[in-house]
């Protein structure tokens, strides 16, 4: 069996690259992320949120792939932004990102993360059947 992303009929439409259910067969791996910030390998950050937004998927995947995983084996993302984000670009992003693949997802915004420097934080969780 595999993990069954699910839009219940009985609530709204998904408002964007989401699903609303994921179920996740018993016995499968699960993969837990700290979150992402939109730091690179060296540390630097960019200053515009879409870039930082950018790095922070690249970092996800790069930890999926490093445990063997695949984008498609996400349930869910939980989006942390600070102050203004173009959410056109945000949402093409996440589409480039995921491509037909809509997992779980939640968009908070917040005050602040852990340095002034980051607009951006995702954490991820995935799980493979």
């Amino acid at each position: 069996m595999t993990n069954r992303l699910r839009n219940p009929d009985t609530v709204h439409a998904p408002l964007g690259a989401y699903s609303h259910q994921v179920e996740i067969p018993a016995g499968a791996r699960w993969l837990a992320m700290a979150g992402q910030v939109g730091a690179d390998k060296d540390g630097h950050v960019s200053n515009d949120p879409v870039e930082q937004a950018r790095q922070c998927l690249e970092n996800i995947r790069r930890n999926v792939e490093a445990a063997g995983m695949e984008v498609s084996d996400i349930v869910n993302l939980t989006w942390y932004v600070v102050g203004e984000m173009d959410a056109k670009r945000r949402r093409e992003l996440l589409s480039e990102f995921l491509g037909d693949h809509r997992p779980a997802s939640t968009l908070v915004y917040v005050a602040g993360l852990a340095s002034p420097d980051y607009k951006v934080e995702i954490d991820a969780w995935a799980c493979r059947a």
